[in-house]
């Protein structure tokens, strides 16, 4: 049996907390320099805000929002060797303002691929399993290369020049159905945002729907696919009762996003710094602006996650719930089969 070589998951995705300061600063810390960073105020009502290296450091999106991409120099200035850097903006530096940093490792500067029918500019690791892929859409049924040599299971889309919606493809929702990472909608059949086509190792599938394939216009996407013992996607029914499923992922997640598929509820994004200890567990919502909620809903163990909240966003009694986890430590390593340990 072979298990990871990721022995230091926080190589490829980390999570980091800073306090603004009103005028500009180098966040540290994150252990490699991000090609994806998403930044969210803790405590108090703001967007979330986006940005990578693909489309470049001063482009931003927003994850709970329809916008199209902005740029701006006053919100992240740059990725450096160990983090960030931050310029005024309120919602990212604002004075005294806690917040949360997720930060991605992806393949650095992108490059041509020419795998599918539409050439794509490609920043791919495929170690950890994620990429983010640049295009243009053609608005005819299509095939975008993502660079992973491996299948992706959860995509995020996002049209760059128009109010619409952020897309999601989810493996364990099936190809003819979408989700909205900007909503609380439950996942919907559409047989042309895919093309009722499942994603390869090398290619997703995109059809007429202009979401995913606006004619002549600027799509980025966010590509993962399972690593053992880092990366998991995958889903779960509730059962509507305090004692929740257990989910096993094989390591300690670092950061958990979940989405009830089957019925409308926010999205939910734990993570491993932000939180205590078990039984205080802190929610953030992608899809809206919301402070962070001391609400309990699910208990980080060493080789997965158990729900503990009685029904809702996490445990609706009999709905299916599509999750992605991250991981702080391998239940198992390369070198050894030390487990991670539960908080």
């Amino acid at each position: 049996m072979s298990y990871t070589t990721i022995d230091n998951p926080g190589l490829f995705f980390n999570t980091v907390l800073y306090t603004g300061n009103g005028s500009s600063q180098s966040i540290t810390g994150v252990g490699h320099q991000p090609d994806w960073t998403w930044v969210k105020s803790r405590g108090s009502t703001a967007f979330h805000l986006s940005t990578d290296s693909v489309r470049g450091v001063t482009k931003q999106l927003y994850p709970n929002a329809d916008t199209a991409e902005n740029t701006d120099s006053s919100h992240i200035t740059a990725f450096n060797t160990d983090g960030f850097s931050v310029g005024s903006a309120g919602d990212v530096n604002g004075n005294s303002l806690n917040l949360v940093s997720w930060n991605w490792k992806a393949g650095g500067s992108s490059s041509s691929n020419s795998d599918g029918s539409i050439t794509s500019s490609v920043s791919a690791n495929t170690t950890a399993g994620f990429s983010i892929v640049s295009y243009t859409g053609t608005g005819s049924n299509a095939t975008v290369g993502h660079g992973l040599g491996a299948v992706p299971k959860m995509i995020f889309f996002k049209d760059r020049e128009t109010s619409v919606d952020w897309g999601v493809y989810a493996e364990p929702n099936g190809n003819t159905k979408e989700m909205y990472l900007s909503t609380n909608d439950a996942a919907g059949t559409n047989t042309n945002a895919f093309n009722s086509t499942t994603p390869t190792s090398s290619v997703f599938t995109i059809g007429t729907s202009s979401r995913y394939n606006p004619s002549s216009k600027g799509v980025i996407a966010y590509c993962f696919a399972d690593v053992k013992g880092y990366l998991k996607i995958g889903g779960y029914t509730g059962n509507g009762n305090a004692d929740g499923t257990f989910v096993y992922t094989g390591f300690k997640p670092a950061m958990i996003i979940i989405k009830l598929s089957s019925g409308s509820d926010n999205w939910v994004l734990y993570d491993n710094k932000r939180d205590g200890f078990n039984g205080d567990t802190h929610a953030l919502f992608p899809n809206n602006s919301d402070a962070q909620t001391t609400d309990v809903d699910i208990d980080l163990l060493s080789n997965g996650f158990k729900i503990v909240r009685a029904s809702g966003r996490v445990n609706t009694s009999g709905g299916t719930h599509i999750y992605m986890a991250f991981a702080e430590n391998p239940f198992v390593t390369a070198g050894t089969k030390a487990a991670g340990t539960a908080r």
